[in-house]
C-alpha cells in the first residue's frame, strides 16, 4: 500500500507537524509500507497529482486546514481514503466554542465560558470570574494562550489571541493534573499525565525535549481511571470523532 504522508502545511503548527511527521514515517516504514511524504504548504490543491498517485492519506498536519475540515473535505472530493475524522467533525472539534456546546448539552461538565470578537469593546463585561483562560477559538498547541488573574492581563491576552484570530474564547480557569486520554479504534487506553516545567503546559513544554514529563500509566485509582476513560470514549463519540482521538 503507497501511503502519502501530509506533513508541514502553511499553518502557526507548521513546525510541529514537521515534527510528528517524522515520527508518523518512521513508524509506517516499520510496518513495511511505501511512505511519500507531502508538504501542502502552498496548499492542499497544490500537491493534488501526489495525492492522486498515492493509495490512501495519512493527516499528519496539525492546525489550519489540516484540522478544521477542508483538507479531509479535498480529499473526499478526490474519493482518496485518509486517516482522523471526517471533514464536519474536524470543523466541529477545530471550533472550541462548539464543541464546548455540545460537549456541555449532552451533560458534560466545561469550565464556564464566553465569546468576543477581538474587535469587541466590552471584554471586560463578562459574567466569569478571575483567573481566566483567553485562547483563540480555533488555534491548537497553546498558540496565543494565555491565563490571567485581573482586567489589566486580560486585555494583553486579548490583543495576543486576537494576533491569531477574530474569534476568542474566554474561560473559568480549573486548576488541577493535566491528564490525557488516546482514543483508538473506540478504545481509549493508558491515562497520561503531563507535568510540565512552566505553570502552564505552553508550546515550549509541549515540544522542546525535556520540559515536560509523562507519566503512563496516570497514577490514578482504579476506579478514577476508568471513569476518566469512559468520559473520554463517550465525548469522542458524541463528537464524531473517527479513527482516534
Amino acid at each position: 500500500m503507497r501511503v502519502g504522508l501530509l506533513s508541514g502545511g502553511n499553518s502557526t503548527e507548521r513546525e510541529v507537524s514537521l515534527a510528528s511527521g517524522k515520527s508518523i514515517y518512521k513508524a509506517c516504514r516499520d510496518l513495511g509500507y511505501q511512505v511519500k511524504i507531502l508538504d501542502p504548504i502552498d496548499g492542499i490543491r497544490s500537491i493534488k497529482d501526489s495525492i492522486l498517485s498515492v493509495d490512501i492519506i495519512f493527516n499528519g498536519l496539525h492546525g489550519g486546514d489540516g484540522e478544521n475540515g477542508e483538507v479531509a473535505k479535498y480529499l473526499e472530493s478526490l474519493n482518496i481514503p485518509y486517516t482522523g475524522s471526517d471533514q464536519l467533525s474536524s470543523a466541529t472539534c477545530m471550533d472550541k466554542n462548539k464543541t464546548k456546546t455540545i460537549v456541555f448539552e449532552n451533560n458534560f461538565l466545561t469550565p464556564g465560558w464566553v465569546m468576543k470578537n477581538k474587535d469587541s469593546d466590552d471584554i471586560i463585561d463578562i459574567d466569569l470570574t478571575f483567573p481566566l483562560v483567553v485562547k483563540p477559538n480555533d488555534q491548537g498547541s497553546t498558540i496565543g494562550l494565555s491565563i490571567v488573574k485581573n482586567k489589566k492581563e486580560l486585555r494583553k491576552a486579548f490583543e495576543l489571541a486576537g494576533k491569531y484570530t477574530s474569534s476568542i474564547l474566554l474561560e473559568s480557569f480549573i486548576n488541577g493534573r493535566e491528564i490525557t486520554v488516546p482514543v483508538v479504534a473506540n478504545k481509549a487506553y493508558s491515562i497520561v499525565e503531563i507535568i510540565p516545567s512552566h505553570d502552564l503546559y505552553d508550546y515550549e513544554c509541549k515540544y522542546t525535549k525535556g520540559m515536560s514529563e509523562y507519566i503512563c500509566p496516570a497514577d490514578l485509582s482504579i476506579n478514577l481511571s476508568e471513569s476518566i476513560k469512559d468520559l473520554a470514549l463517550k465525548v469522542h463519540k458524541i463528537l464524531n470523532c473517527r479513527h482516534y482521538s
